[in-house]
């Protein structure tokens, strides 16, 4: 009779061990994915809150009125009108490069749109997510035409400017070392006090993306004393950052950058989208949101990419309104030219 009641006291304390080890490996589900969805929240507080940078002409930019223009304001835009059918349903909040990460880790922002390069160790230390890459860019060099160089590798114990808190001096090093070069840093903590710096002299060279190299440019007194060499010494993927526990918020920023790019390819535009919405394409009516629930499944409206287009463009508009060819910057689309045009611009299909 006592052995039946051991295996009935094992069979208990079996039952309990399983008990608990579900109830700590649910909890610890929980815990991981059970954090307030962004989109919820997004809704229920009635806006966006998008980072960017404090200051850099074509991506993100305050005039003396207040308002706020740039490539990647735009894309904020677009992700506000994609959410409330309204790009004004937006706060936008100006980042440094040091703080720019950690303000997304902290849940201060939503999304952070502020010219940032992909890389793995960000992902990886931060817990975050880049959606893709909206700008392809590469680390470049400006110098004045007085210096009388044409290449990276005539600036020997040069004395460069270069921005903390950025990839930026991790590829400086590394070029000049890979060349047997020297270099003395000059480092800032903002591109203010970089271009600050190289205007006052305290560096002969200025370092930094070429499309920043193009807008700093514009500040100095004199533009077309000012070279910048046609060296690019890195890869610089920039693209917009979400933190990686929810999934939702994840694919509702990247079918933002991909519908944008959709659009263009299909020709739909803010000039044309009225057209689109009655188009018999299978292609613009799944875009447009006039057949299926592509919107839905994400938890927009179907009308959501229609937004995007309606109220801020595609992304071809974007890309022309804040650093094209009729820009101050006139900077060439390049790698940025959808794949079907020869640059790498390429999105997923809406089907």
């Amino acid at each position: 009779m006592d052995r039946p009641r051991r295996h009935e006291g094992l069979g208990r304390a079996t039952l309990q061990w399983a008990v608990a080890a579900y109830v700590v490996a649910i909890t610890g589900f929980a815990h991981s994915a059970g954090s307030p969805p962004t989109l919820m929240a997004i809704k229920a507080r009635g806006s966006l809150v998008c980072g960017v940078n404090e200051g850099l002409p074509g991506f993100s930019n305050v005039d003396e009125r207040g308002v706020w223009s740039g490539f990647d304001v735009d894309f904020c835009r677009a992700i506000a009108a994609a959410v409330f059918g309204d790009p004004k349903k937006l706060k936008l909040v100006p980042l440094s490069a040091d703080a720019r990460f950690q303000a997304l880790r902290d849940g201060k922002i939503d999304v952070l749109a502020r010219n940032s390069t992909w890389t793995m160790g960000r992902e990886t230390e931060f817990g975050l997510t880049f959606v893709g890459a909206t700008y392809y860019d590469g680390q470049g060099f400006m110098v004045p035409r007085t210096l009388r160089v044409n290449s990276a590798l005539q600036l020997d114990g040069a004395k460069i400017c270069v921005q903390s808190g950025t990839t930026t001096i991790d590829n400086l090093s590394d070029f000049f070392t890979s060349n047997g070069l020297t270099l003395q840093e000059v480092v800032s903590a903002s591109t203010d006090e970089s271009i600050t710096n190289y205007n006052a002299g305290l560096c002969s060279v200025l370092t930094s993306d070429l499309s920043q190299l193009y807008a700093l440019r514009l500040r100095l007194a004199k533009p077309r004393d000012q070279l910048i060499l046609p060296d690019v010494i890195s890869k610089e993927p920039l693209g917009p950052v979400v933190r990686d526990n929810d999934l939702q918020w994840i694919r509702v920023v990247q079918w933002v950058y991909f519908a944008m790019l959709n659009a263009e390819e299909l020709g739909v535009s803010s000039r044309t989208i009225d057209q689109a919405m009655r188009s018999q394409k299978p292609e613009v009516k799944r875009l447009v949101g006039a057949s299926g629930d592509f919107g839905a499944e994400i938890g927009l409206s179907n009308a959501w990419a229609a937004n995007i287009v309606r109220y801020v463009g595609n992304y071809g508009e974007v890309f022309e309104r804040n650093l094209g060819a009729t820009t101050p910057l006139a900077i060439p689309r390049g790698l940025n030219q959808l794949w079907s045009a020869g640059g790498i611009q390429y999105a997923p299909p809406i089907r």
